[in-house]
């Protein structure tokens, strides 16, 4: 009989395969967290845009059905203070979209919902104590991780570098999420604020897991059995996978984000700043084109999406995703339409028989 390579991650977070959905805000809520969880592998509930009273309807409904772990996310930015003359530049540089849309350039914008962990979500913690929970953009202060660590719930991180995953590893946690540049989505990085020399997954990897004595997850650019094998053979102990389950029913996007993805190709992703403030990889749309990708005029996160938001709605109400952000890292043309449980056990049944062919080759 074949075994995992490593057997780390099944034992630290007690599941069956070590496949871990990622936990992407927005897109996902408890539908998805529980078919992968009793698929075996480790669902995820990103818990940034809700507030306590949806997180704790969410683990409501996640333990009606499943016994099994399932991890809570949060993020651990620094909120940032009002900065009035770079939201009215930005404003401005946003002015051309709102006459199109015959949008009143000086309307009131809804304010964005991205609260960093704190001493509510702390105290919402204690109360559910989930098996797992993870963070993002580093950890939060050291007395509310003391918190949630003493109930027991294993510590999860992302790191960007060994300089991170060596802070995230003194700082307590129990295991490394290794994010390379391919991954969609946010960039996970704390440390620096310079995404231009951000590290591929390959590369990441190995280094990683040569600097820290905890587990290592590998992240970004993994979509099959392929990806899985080559992330065991690079010294992880388990795979994170985000664009693969987009494609899943159960995933709470649009039908015209489902379109993107189905449409995208191994170069059809760039690093932006333009839907949130914060670089995140999503498809290239018209608003990353013209005004980005990258631009200076961008507030802080989570503040670029809000003056953005009218000029979304109209457009996704005319039928486009021009303004839409469509996170996906640069494997989405690996994805397949199925049941996130299917995928899940599919995934490791894959993986699984390639290990046993270059086991008996080997």
């Amino acid at each position: 009989m074949t075994m995992w390579p490593n057997n780390r991650i099944q034992n630290l977070l007690g599941i069956e395969w070590p496949i871990l959905q990622a936990p992407m805000a927005g897109a996902v809520l408890s539908k998805m967290a529980i078919a992968v969880s009793e698929a075996g592998g480790l669902g995820s509930l990103p818990c940034a845009l809700l507030n306590a009273e949806q997180i704790r309807n969410e683990v409501g409904n996640i333990r009606q059905h499943t016994k099994k772990p399932v991890n809570l996310n949060f993020f651990c930015h620094q909120s940032p203070d009002a900065d009035p003359e770079r939201e009215n530049r930005w404003r401005k540089r946003l002015e051309r979209y709102y006459a199109e849309f015959g949008i009143e350039p000086q309307a009131p914008f809804p304010t964005t919902n991205r609260t960093p962990f704190d001493h509510t979500m702390c105290e919402l913690v204690v109360e559910l104590r989930p098996d797992v929970v993870s963070f993002h953009f580093g950890l939060p202060a050291p007395e509310l991780l003391a918190q949630v660590k003493a109930t027991g719930a294993k510590i999860l991180s992302s790191a960007t570098s060994v300089e991170e995953a060596r802070w995230l590893e003194k700082g307590g946690c129990d295991a490394i999420i290794a994010q390379g540049a391919e991954a969609g989505g946010h960039r996970g990085l704390f440390l620096s604020r310079d995404v231009s020399t951000q590290v591929g997954t390959m590369a990441l990897v190995p280094q990683v897991a040569d600097a820290v004595k905890i587990p290592v997850i590998a992240a970004g650019g993994i979509a099959d059995a392929r990806g899985i094998v080559a992330a065991f053979a690079l010294g992880a102990s388990a795979v994170q996978l985000g664009t693969a389950y987009l494609f899943c029913p159960e995933a709470e996007i649009s039908p015209l984000y489902r379109e993107a993805l189905r449409n995208a190709r191994d170069n059809s992703t760039a690093l932006t700043n333009v839907f949130t403030g914060r670089p995140a990889r999503g498809i290239v749309n018209r608003v990353v084109r013209e005004v980005g990708p990258l631009s200076d005029a961008a507030p802080e996160f989570p503040l670029a999406g809000g003056a953005l938001a009218p000029v979304r709605l109209a457009s996704e109400s005319a039928g486009s995703s021009d303004f839409t952000s469509l996170w996906s890292g640069q494997s989405a043309r690996l994805g397949r339409e199925l049941q996130a449980g299917e995928l899940t056990r599919l995934l490791a049944e894959e993986t699984l028989e390639k290990l046993a062919i270059y086991k008996s080759l080997g």
